[in-house]
C-alpha cells in the first residue's frame, strides 16, 4: 500500500461530480487521457482511503493471489489506479460492495482504450458512476491564476496539468514531445499491435492537420498510404484515447438535406498545436489553420464543462448540402442552442447568416444563437449572444 498523499492542484470543477456520484454509487471510476489528473483528483478527493496502483506488479500479484484477504484489509474501501491492468478487481469487487452495501467505497481510475469501461460494464453494471476527466478547462486555469492571456498563449498551452504545476516549471514542447512519444504512439501502438511507426505517426500527423474539418475516412487512409479499415481501427482508438473526438452531425433535418461525415476534433489544443508544429503564440496568430484550431478549443471546452458535470457528450454540428454550417449545437432545457465559433477578433454582421438560416428550418425548437469569438467583449446584438473566447466557461465577476 502506498499511503494517503496530498499533493497541491488546481481545484478541478469534477470534484463536485465525483462526491454527489459518491452518494448514489459504491464504486467510482474516472476514465479520460493519460496525465488529465485522473489520479490526483481520486487522491485529494478521498485523502483519508489508501492507495494503490495496479500498474505496480507486486501489488497485481498481491490481489491475484488472494483477493479476499486483499479486500478483507480495506473496510473503508480505496483508490485502485489503472485497475484495467487487473482483471482480477472487477470479477471480485463486485461481490465486496453488494455484501458491503455502502456507497463511495471504492475509486477506480483507468484508461478506456485498455478496457476500463468494458470491464466496468460486464462486472460492475448499476454499481459504479463514470466520471470522463479530460485535461484542465479554462476556468480552471482562470481561477488557478495561470490561464494565459491571450487566445493564442491559451491555445498554444493546451491544458495538461504538467505543464501548470509551478513545482515542474516543464518545458512545453519537451513534455508534449515525451507526451506523443510516450502516451501516444507507445500506448496506441501497444492497442494496435502497429508494427511501422512513421505510418502511424503520419496518421496522427494528417488527423492533426484535420482538426475543425469534416472527417472523410477515405481520403485520410488514402493521404496515409493505409487501407480504410485500417484508418478507422487507428482513428476508433485515438477516440478511446481521448486524444481525439468525433463530432456527429445532428440528426434532424428539418427538410433539409445534411451532409453524413463527422467533424474531428483533437481534445487539447496543445497537443494540436505541437504535432503542427506551431511553437509560439505569434506563429499560431498567422498560421493557416488559425480558425480551426481556435473552432477546436471551443469545441473541447464545450465537451469539458458537459463532462465534470455528469452530462453526456451530446453536442453536434449542423451543414446541408449547399455548406451552410452551424458549428456547434447542443440541446439544454428542450431547446436546440446553436453556436457559430470565429477566430476573428472584429464582430461582424455576416457571422450570423448560418444561424439566421438554420433558425428558419428548426423553428420553435431553437433558442437564441450565440456566437464565440477572439475578441475581447461580450455583448448582446439583435437577439444573438456575443462571448468573447476568455468567456468561455467563466462565471462573471
Amino acid at each position: 500500500m502506498i499511503e494517503p498523499m496530498i499533493e497541491p492542484m488546481i481545484e478541478r470543477q469534477a470534484a463536485g461530480l465525483i462526491h454527489s456520484m459518491a452518494k448514489g454509487f459504491p464504486v467510482i471510476a474516472l476514465t479520460g487521457p493519460r496525465q488529465s489528473g485522473k489520479t490526483t483528483l481520486a487522491r485529494q478527493a478521498f485523502p483519508g482511503k489508501p492507495y494503490f496502483s495496479l500498474e505496480d506488479l507486486e501489488v497485481r500479484q498481491r490481489v491475484a493471489a488472494d483477493p479476499r484477504r486483499f479486500f478483507a484489509q480495506l473496510p473503508d474501501g480505496a483508490v485502485l489506479d489503472e485497475a484495467q491492468h487487473s482483471p482480477a478487481v472487477f470479477s471480485y469487487l463486485q461481490g465486496v460492495v453488494d455484501e458491503r452495501g455502502r456507497m463511495g467505497q471504492f475509486v477506480l481510475t483507468g484508461s478506456q482504450q485498455f478496457g476500463l469501461t468494458e470491464k466496468i460494464t460486464q462486472s460492475l453494471a448499476g454499481r459504479v458512476g463514470l466520471v470522463q476527466l479530460l485535461p484542465l478547462a479554462w476556468p480552471e486555469l482562470v481561477q488557478a491564476g495561470v490561464a494565459g492571456k491571450t487566445l493564442e498563449q491559451a491555445v498554444l498551452a493546451g491544458g495538461y496539468p504538467a505543464l501548470f504545476d509551478k513545482r515542474r516549471q516543464a518545458d512545453l514542447a519537451q513534455w508534449l514531445g515525451a507526451y506523443t512519444a510516450t502516451y501516444i504512439e507507445r500506448d496506441v501502438r501497444q492497442v494496435l499491435g502497429v508494427v511501422n511507426l512513421a505510418l502511424f505517426r503520419r496518421f496522427v500527423l494528417m488527423c492533426a492537420a484535420r482538426s475543425g474539418q469534416l472527417l472523410n475516412l477515405s481520403a485520410l487512409a488514402s493521404d496515409c498510404g493505409i487501407s480504410h479499415t485500417t484508418a478507422r481501427s487507428w482513428l476508433s482508438v485515438l477516440e478511446a484515447s481521448y486524444v481525439v473526438h468525433l463530432l456527429q452531425p445532428h440528426h434532424k433535418n428539418f427538410g433539409k438535406r445534411l451532409v453524413k461525415m463527422p467533424k474531428l476534433y483533437f481534445l487539447d489544443t496543445g497537443l494540436l498545436c505541437h504535432l503542427l508544429r506551431i511553437d509560439s503564440p505569434a506563429s499560431l496568430a498567422t498560421h493557416a489553420l488559425r480558425g480551426p484550431i481556435f473552432e477546436t478549443w471551443v469545441v473541447a471546452e464545450t465537451l469539458k464543462h458537459r463532462f465534470n458535470r455528469g452530462l453526456p457528450g451530446d453536442a453536434y454540428f449542423w451543414r446541408d448540402n449547399h455548406g451552410t454550417e452551424v458549428d456547434l449545437l447542443f440541446e439544454h432545457a428542450g431547446l436546440l442552442h446553436p453556436v457559430e465559433i470565429k477566430s476573428g477578433a472584429t464582430f461582424a454582421l455576416d457571422w450570423l447568416q448560418a444561424s439566421e438560416r438554420w433558425l428558419k428550418y428548426a423553428g420553435a425548437a431553437a433558442a437564441a444563437p450565440t456566437v464565440i469569438y477572439g475578441g475581447r467583449d461580450s455583448f448582446e446584438l439583435q437577439g444573438v449572444n456575443v462571448l468573447a473566447w476568455h468567456g468561455m466557461g467563466v462565471s462573471p465577476t
